[in-house]
């Protein structure tokens, strides 16, 4: 079993909204908005495969606190209320070394669904 490398430092930042994960290979700054579209709770995963819920409307989301859930976890508590999901180090490992490509995965659905980081569904006339 290979062992998830450990942030040496977690930092949240309130001003900018963003969790910065350090590790040994470098600094990685997540925003609210990134960590909340891709919370793992049941509310955004759904209970199984095929119901997830895409996240519309997070785009000035903050971060009120995080605090530990044992060893293995944080729980991130946003300022809508959200606090649900907890991300364990494997997850925060993968979202920060793969943030580019869950983003813009992310862009691409809300395209799609014509959702918007700002509000609900647009409405297509």
């Amino acid at each position: 079993m290979t062992q998830i490398p450990l942030p040496t430092d977690v930092r949240l930042h309130l001003k900018s909204r963003t969790l910065e994960l350090i590790y040994a290979d470098g600094a990685f700054e997540l925003t609210a908005e990134f960590l909340r579209v891709h919370s793992p709770s049941a509310e955004v995963r759904g209970h199984g495969i095929g119901q997830e819920k895409l996240q519309t409307g997070k785009r000035l989301v903050g971060i009120r606190e995080i605090q530990p859930s044992g060893n293995y976890a944080l729980k991130i508590v946003f300022d809508d209320g959200h606090d649900s999901g907890l991300y364990t180090w494997e997850y925060l490992h993968d979202l920060a070394h793969n943030q580019t490509e869950y983003w813009q995965a992310y862009l691409d659905k809300l395209a799609a669904e014509g959702g918007s980081r700002d509000g609900g569904l647009i409405a297509r006339g």
